[in-house]
């Protein structure tokens, strides 16, 4: 007990100093298995809590090939280069199947990777979405607690790693390609219903036309929905990663969904809403790791799942016998 309060110690006094080794040494602790490192990783996180929720929190999605790393790296320098602190950080839900695209990702954000005030971090090869996301979060705060006052989460896995992402940040950016007749099919109706914006990357050259009508095209479908806030209708915007036209009005946008969502209590109500969300992930993940760790109860879930696949054994039983195992 005393050298893991020592340690965490060690590392909140150099994550308070902004010290960048120690807040990887931290971070790696928080991505640990181990149980006595992540007991360690708990108490550090409790440690720096009054340090955490300044700072901007910033989701990124985008189809394939939207430009989500460059327009990361535009935006993450423009902000730099402004006085501002900037964390990278992604949920990757299939980096235990791919070793993390994030890793590719980051040599694509060349100049933030080697900004003196950007960290670009990959996530951890956890395999489970719910794992990822967790310490997400968890290394989130580090980042806020290192000074770090803008996050930006980017979701590089599909399907659910949206909602994740959306349930962590004060601010959800979906990135569009222009063409928007094709895109538009392939639009998830719940990705839209998340976004606080839609960006139509590559408005340059020749695509100019083509971005603008496909911004037309996302404003017509954004308004089909109710917003999801009655302080915000989520913008259409064009913009080009590649020449830099249309990143501070991005950003413009970003700081007018802060003040709005602050004055009227929605922002506060939001992150409220996220870290009870987040406690019973957690209490969620610790029951799902308890059925797969425990030899006993593992031993009849196998059992019931043959059972409840053979058909001699109801689901709804199934789940009884074990949540009596469980003690639930």
């Amino acid at each position: 007990m005393p050298s893991r309060t020592l340690k965490t110690t060690d590392l909140a006094r150099g994550i308070k100093a902004g010290d960048r080794a120690t807040l990887a040494r931290a971070i790696t602790l928080i991505e640990s298995k181990r149980a006595d490192h992540r007991k360690s990783a708990h108490h550090l996180v409790q440690e720096l809590l009054p340090l955490t929720g300044k700072a901007v929190r910033l989701g990124i999605t985008g189809a394939p090939g939207a430009g989500k790393s460059t327009t990361i790296d535009v935006l993450g320098t423009t902000l730099t280069g402004a006085g501002h602190k900037v964390a990278v950080l992604a949920v990757d839900p299939s980096s235990s199947r791919t070793g993390g695209s994030i890793l590719g990702d980051k040599t694509r954000m060349a100049r933030l990777a080697s900004d003196p005030n950007a960290f670009v971090r990959p996530s951890p090869a956890s395999g489970t979405l719910g794992g990822v996301a967790a310490k997400t979060r968890e290394t989130m705060l580090l980042c806020e607690a290192a000074g770090y006052d803008v996050v930006l989460v980017e979701t590089v896995g599909i399907g659910q790693s949206e909602t994740a992402v959306a349930d962590m940040t004060d601010f959800f950016l979906v990135l569009m390609l222009p063409g928007a007749g094709d895109e538009l099919q392939g639009l998830k109706k719940g990705i839209v219903e998340l976004a606080d914006m839609i960006a139509v990357n590559k408005a340059d050259g020749d695509n100019i036309a083509r971005a603008k009508l496909a911004a037309a095209e996302y404003r017509a479908a954004l308004n089909i929905l109710a917003p999801h806030s009655p302080t915000w209708s989520p913008p259409v915007v064009t913009y080009s990663a590649l020449t830099g036209n249309g990143i501070s009005e991005l950003w413009s946008q970003v700081q007018a969904h802060k003040k709005l969502m602050t004055a009227s209590g929605e922002l506060a109500a939001r992150r409220r809403e996220q870290q009870v969300k987040w406690m019973w992930s957690m209490l969620e993940e610790r029951l799902t790791a308890r059925l797969r760790s425990d030899p006993a109860v593992r031993g009849k879930v196998r059992q019931a799942e043959a059972a409840v696949a053979a058909g001699r054994l109801a689901p709804t039983l199934a789940v009884e016998e074990i949540a009596q195992l469980l003690g639930v």
